[in-house]
């Protein structure tokens, strides 16, 4: 437990086999009670480290009054549903992210095998790639998939608006991209070390001290819109630029301060990984043969599977920016999707 002053505090509760590491469950008083910020992923290693750490805050978790879920992610949400069946607290989280988690639930589980086989396939993956995920439907296993049946809220967190938090000032900021219906959570109070900047913010995965969040495609098997997930980062990321936070509070990592300049470094990662790309499109691409040729934190051979397929929805992510701005286009007609650079 790390108390950060003011009535907030965060606990590091464990994502199993992932090398985050662990996700920063933050605890907010509030006069009515205590509200957690996230929860933590659904694993019971995890549910014990959110215990005992709400115990050494000076609490339990029969005393939480709420949570508010930043996105619906399982290693931020999936906790959520076993605190309110202990506690009676409500759940609120953005509209964007509750319609995910509700279309999720009303899924045949089979269906995200099916779409992400299908996805993959339609992005130039190789019948290597996608064999696991047909023998993994054939057989049934669908039930290790995370986020199946993760809690519906019973709150909407609406952008703009004052949290409904007796004696606290927290603020919703929309800032979709991560995820769609991401928010931050601006804590609209004096900082306790009197820190130059406009309160504390609660950045869940938009804004890491060191890590560039995954931006990938919206996954949804039932909406055929094309969305612009990196266009929606970008302009979040600039939105919480002018806000100009004392300290950060992220999900991950560590608390920091300095968040404009942090955001200009992931303005000026992400334009330099667009331009990198467009340099690659030269010659017609798949998104698998762009994912293959972009720089990760290790060689593409040495990627484990789950991985390359964060890396291939990343990639498309980036295809789809330079094709709304113009700079890119798809061959038409090609099947698995080729696109290449546009004529100046």
């Amino acid at each position: 437990m790390t108390d950060h002053g003011g009535g907030v505090r965060s606990l590091r509760v464990p994502i199993p086999d992932n090398p985050l590491g662990h996700t920063l469950v933050h605890l907010l008083d509030t006069d009515r009670g205590p509200v957690l910020i996230d929860t933590g992923w659904d694993d019971p290693a995890s549910w014990d480290t959110l215990t005992a750490g709400l115990t050494a805050c000076g609490t339990s978790v029969a005393e939480v009054h709420g949570v508010v879920v930043t996105h619906h992610h399982p290693d931020h949400h999936g906790l959520s549903g076993q605190v309110r069946e202990a506690s009676g607290a409500w759940i609120a989280m953005h509209a964007a992210d509750a319609m995910v988690v509700r279309r999720t639930r009303e899924a045949e589980p089979g269906l995200w095998l099916d779409y992400l086989a299908d996805k993959l396939t339609r992005a130039g993956a190789p019948e290597e790639h996608t064999a696991p995920l047909h023998a993994a439907r054939a057989a049934g296993h669908t039930g290790s998939l995370p986020g199946l049946r993760a809690a519906l809220p019973d709150r909407e967190i609406v952008p703009g608006e004052l949290l409904d938090l007796a004696g606290r000032r927290l603020r919703a900021v929309w800032t979709p991209g991560h995820t769609p219906g991401h928010v931050c959570l601006h804590l609209e109070e004096t900082h306790p070390a009197r820190l130059a900047g406009n309160g504390r913010l609660f950045s869940g995965d938009h804004l890491l001290p060191e890590i560039t969040p995954h931006i990938g495609l919206y996954e949804d098997p039932d909406d055929a819109t094309v969305t612009d997930p990196l266009g929606d980062y970008l302009d979040s990321l600039e939105r919480i630029g002018r806000l100009a936070p004392a300290e950060v509070l992220p999900a991950h990592q560590h608390a920091f301060t300095d968040a404009t300049g942090r955001v200009r470094e992931l303005l000026v990662h992400h334009e330099e990984r667009l331009a990198g790309l467009l340099a690659l499109l030269a010659q017609p691409l798949t998104p698998w043969q762009v994912a293959e040729r972009m720089e990760w934190n290790r060689p593409w051979d040495e990627i484990p599977y789950g991985s390359r397929n964060i890396a291939v929805s990343e990639a498309e992510a980036h295809l789809r920016r330079l094709v709304k701005l113009g700079r890119a286009e798809v061959v038409p007609g090609s099947a698995p999707a080729l696109y290449v650079a546009s004529e100046p």
